[in-house]
């Protein structure tokens, strides 16, 4: 596994619009840029503050891409924004770009595309957890602290949260509203396990699962020894989906190495004919965790995909720890 070089105050953060543009929440983005800046240099891409969920054609914004691949003044390569069309570029990605040239990626949601397949195909780590507009607030939190922390390479253990935010509708001034206690499930008894970790958001891993982008069970086969933990940030699907979805992985094969799951809260739960723990605990009979500060909901932790993780559970609280080897 490649580790890209972490960035310091003289470093360049280049930021694309691979999924949505942000020029809806332009605002927003100025305050999480001005954050970004204090730290890096940053440069953007022309469709970034462009409006939409579609700010450019799929060509165009794979292109943008590669110009960030290729310069060798550019140290991290950082999405813009989540969305739902991120998937229709990755016709046009060029992976031996992608690999020639080492550098950290980082996104959240719709970018976990991009994220696994460059992690599953190239064996060079991504960071997933957060966007380049995720950094909005007046003051930053700590969990996205430890997010520009990770950047610059200052890989700490993080501890499960003590508080979470069940509504952003809620919030002041565009602060986080945290009003619910954070307890982390495990959901066969307390969870110490370490593994090579893989995973983002399962609606994007559910499309390309069985595609020509779809590279999991080559690197599982790679890392087989180490064994694998998968992670799964659930945007909105219903529990008995999602069931069925863990069947078809596993019929593919990606769970042949397993060693443990780990999910975060539900953004949108929807059950009917199951829950999400009863859909966990009939698809997979290895250590599971559930509603862990992983995905869509604050607070949440920043993910080294490809990276060596130990995971601990026990009484509601846990713990991930990464080593990079």
């Amino acid at each position: 596994m490649k580790y890209p070089k972490f960035l310091n105050n003289e470093s360049t953060l280049g930021v694309v619009a691979l999924s949505a543009g942000v020029g809806d929440n332009l605002e927003e983005y100025k305050r999480s840029i001005f954050h970004l800046e204090e730290r890096f240099n940053v440069i953007e891409t022309a469709s970034v503050r462009n409006v939409g969920e579609r700010p450019a054609s799929g060509k165009i914004r794979a292109e943008e891409l590669d110009k960030l691949v290729v310069d060798k003044d550019v140290d991290m390569i950082m999405c813009a924004s989540g969305g739902d069309f991120l998937y229709e570029i990755l016709p046009y990605v060029n992976l031996e770009n992608i690999a020639n040239n080492p550098k950290w990626y980082m996104g959240a949601s719709d970018p976990t595309s991009l994220l696994y397949l460059i992690t599953t195909s190239c064996d060079i780590a991504t960071l997933y957890g957060y966007n380049a507009h995720s950094y909005g607030q007046e003051e930053l939190d700590k969990a996205q602290l430890v997010s520009l922390d990770y950047i610059n390479g200052i890989i700490s253990k993080q501890d499960s949260y003590l508080m979470y935010e069940s509504n952003k509708n809620l919030r002041v001034n565009n602060n986080f509203y945290l009003d619910k206690e954070v307890y982390w499930e495990s959901l066969n008894g307390d969870v110490d396990i370490t593994g090579r970790i893989i995973g983002g958001c399962f609606e994007c891993l559910r499309n390309l699962l069985g595609t020509r982008f779809d590279k999991t069970s080559e690197f599982i086969e790679k890392y087989k020894d180490d064994g694998i933990i998968f992670y799964f940030d659930i945007f909105s699907t219903e529990a008995t989906e999602f069931y069925l979805t863990m069947l078809q992985m596993r019929e593919a094969g990606w769970f042949k190495y397993l060693k443990g799951i780990v999910v975060g809260r539900v953004l949108f739960p929807s059950e009917f004919a199951m829950t999400y723990q009863g859909a966990l605990r009939e698809a997979f009979d290895v250590p599971i965790i559930f509603n862990a500060d992983i995905g869509h909901v604050y607070p949440k932790m920043t993910i080294i995909n490809g990276s060596i993780c130990h995971v601990i559970c026990s009484n509601g609280s846990g713990s991930l720890e990464f080593e990079l080897r």
